[in-house]
């Protein structure tokens, strides 16, 4: 799979600011111990099984190192692949290879545990109507590859931020007095500034689904923590008039039951808020 992402300036800035946290004004192991034009290959060592993503990412960090890098990935981003596989290979300079071995590890590794535990919750809530999504629980900065993670992991991707979709959360409802007082705020804002984007609400129980619903105007409403006979009936109450996205606490243990409710989306945070990297390392052989 290739991203559009890799056209995105956001990512070049990316590479840029984590070599210049990693590398700063040189590398000085490197540069003392290794000749000037050695060269070397270098493989990727995929040494836990999982779901790969990140290689496109990885292959930029080496040629912003050392733009005579040629980088070959030999697995297809989303694939999964088994522990022991290489999973790419590069030749070029021995110092641009070291120098990027960190950071291009680093968001490979990232990536990969993001997309390995995506697959996972997707497999969970197979043959079920649900589909698995994230959430604005990313690391700074690395949002658009955490995002790109999860879709490579078979998942979909919520609103990215806060300018692309309408979000009513218990805070919103508290500073405006309640579900039919914001929406009713949101629908004036987006009508008069011309603005195209989907509303969501967020409930905490059926009565606040009953309310929502009344309003009219909405998208999709969210149940937050809802019990699984709570949830079941919303879903019922709701007769698909919206979508219905559940979240709040959902593992990998629950999740395929909260899937059999009938919801259309399951948002889980932990699939970027706390992520176990994928084991993945690069292993040098001196030509």
């Amino acid at each position: 799979m290739t991203s559009s992402l890799l056209n995105d300036s956001r990512i070049a800035r990316l590479i840029e600011l984590a070599l210049m946290e990693d590398v700063g004004l040189g590398d000085l192991t490197s540069d003392a111990v290794v000749d000037e034009g050695a060269m070397s290959r270098g493989e990727l060592l995929c040494k836990q099984g999982g779901v790969i993503a990140g290689l496109e990412v990885a292959g930029l960090v080496f040629r912003f190192c050392d733009d005579g890098i040629t980088f070959d990935p030999l697995i297809a981003e989303g694939a999964n692949c088994p522990a022991g596989l290489v999973i790419a290979r590069m030749d070029g300079g021995t110092k641009g290879i070291l120098r990027g071995e960190r950071t291009a590890l680093n968001f490979l590794q990232r990536m990969s545990g993001i997309a390995s535990l995506t697959r996972r919750y997707v497999d969970a809530v197979a043959g079920t109507s649900a589909k698995i999504t994230d959430t604005r629980k990313t690391a700074p900065g690395l949002r658009a590859l955490d995002k790109w993670a999860v879709r490579l992991g078979g998942g979909v991707n919520h609103r990215f931020g806060l300018d692309d979709m309408v979000l009513i959360k218990d805070n919103h409802l508290v500073a405006t007095g309640g579900i039919t007082a914001a929406v009713m705020l949101c629908r004036a804002y987006l009508d008069e500034h011309n603005v195209r984007a989907a509303v969501e609400v967020e409930t905490k129980n059926l009565d606040e689904v009953r309310e929502a619903l009344a309003c009219g105007g909405i998208q999709r409403i969210m149940l937050d923590n809802f019990s699984l006979p709570e949830m079941r009936e919303a879903v019922h109450l709701i007769a698909h008039a919206v979508e219905v996205e559940a979240s709040g606490g959902i593992t990998l243990a629950t999740v395929r039951a909260v899937a059999e409710t009938g919801v259309d989306f399951i948002s889980v945070g932990a699939l970027t808020h706390s992520v176990n990297a994928l084991d993945i390392s690069l292993e040098l052989i001196v030509r």
